[in-house]
């Protein structure tokens, strides 16, 4: 697949969690110079009275060059209407999406890998929930919606900082690390922040951030005076946990894991991500419910911890589980050419795939 592909990072949070003034804020600044914003809310926005005579329909180019659409609920619509508009063009290089505050951000994220035409053009790069530093403590504990939004982010803005009590926002954050222990927490007051604290790498092209995010759920697990493979946190039905892998990892049964992984036990799997050792190679990998993103073979490793390791976050679906398909990793394809597969080759092939029953 093309790594020309556009980038498109979900920006969603609860009902009243601050992300459409935030995303009010930003949406003039110079790191929206090239992008194109997807407002998922229609009448939420300030820029509603600018989509009347726009150039295509529900769209519209600000001065510093942003594309602003408004997907009125139809997010491949509003993406074919973004690459309708400005085929053969560079005029937009990465695009954000604000979802409502009721949204699960997964089917979002699944239109881009499911739908063909918007695989080719298109590629799903991260997601940055917006939670509410006065009221989110509550509506975790009475919504699923919100817990699902914290679960599966890269990144996790604390909106009202200067509104909420010190002691009530450590609790939050501590919650927050519970559900979701490699992303990066921030406060933010929304009618003050820059593009760059904001959105940070989740804006930016992939680098090392898995070492980063990894290195994250460690310190949360040592904070928890919890050793690196066990339970980091059980809380709303969800488990958090560290998985290490010291046997080799071959290209061939990366591939088969994230499969069975993903099809298999998809819905349970709220949240994949990690660096394998394969072939000798870091490589990095990440997964939400039943989609899997593209692995990403990278530069170098970053000190002389070779092992695999992977933090999950599900639900109903316990470790031991997991740890079992991990055999799966190691699966060589057979060294035989033939037109058919080989009996020893497909026979380690059925003994692989029996461990995710």
């Amino acid at each position: 697949m093309s790594e020309a592909r556009i980038p498109v990072t979900l920006f969603t949070g609860f009902l009243g969690s601050g992300k459409t003034t935030l995303l009010n804020r930003l949406i003039g600044t110079p790191a929206f110079a090239r992008a194109a914003v997807v407002i998922n809310e229609f009448g939420e926005m300030a820029i509603d009275h600018l989509l009347v005579a726009s150039p295509l329909e529900h769209l519209v180019v600000l001065d510093n060059g942003c594309i602003c659409c408004s997907a009125r609920g139809d997010l491949a619509g509003a993406l074919r209407t973004l690459a309708r508009g400005y085929a053969g063009g560079s005029a937009f290089d990465r695009v954000l999406v604000e979802t409502t505050g009721l949204a699960d951000p997964v089917p979002l994220m699944e239109t881009l890998c499911e739908d063909a035409h918007m695989a080719e053009r298109y590629r799903p790069h991260g997601v940055i929930t917006m939670v509410d530093g006065v009221n989110a403590a509550g509506q975790l504990e009475e919504f699923a919606e919100p817990v699902k939004q914290v679960a599966i982010a890269d990144r996790l803005l604390v909106s009202k900082p200067d509104l909420a009590a010190p002691e009530g926002l450590d609790r939050l954050e501590a919650r927050l690390r519970a559900l979701n222990p490699g992303a990066p927490i921030l406060r933010v007051v929304t009618t003050e922040t820059d593009a760059a604290t904001a959105l940070g790498p989740a804006w930016q092209p992939e680098a090392e951030g898995a070492f980063d995010w990894l290195a994250r759920a460690d310190q949360v697990a040592r904070a928890a005076g919890n050793d690196r493979s066990e339970h980091l946190a059980q809380s709303d039905a969800l488990r958090t946990f560290t998985l290490w892998h010291d046997a080799p990892v071959t290209r061939a049964g990366l591939v088969l894991w994230l499969d069975k992984l993903a099809g298999l036990k998809g819905a349970q799997l709220l949240r994949m991500k990690g660096v394998l050792n394969v072939e000798g190679e870091p490589v990095a990998v990440h997964a939400v419910q039943r989609i899997v993103h593209e692995p990403v073979f990278l530069p170098r490793w970053p000190d002389q911890e070779r092992r695999s390791r992977l933090v999950f976050i599900t639900r109903g679906l316990a470790r031991g589980t997991v740890e079992r398909t991990l055999d799966a990793l190691g699966f060589a394809l057979g060294s035989k050419r033939s037109r058919f597969v080989d009996p020893e080759t497909y026979a380690r092939f059925v003994a692989a795939s029996g461990r995710f029953r």
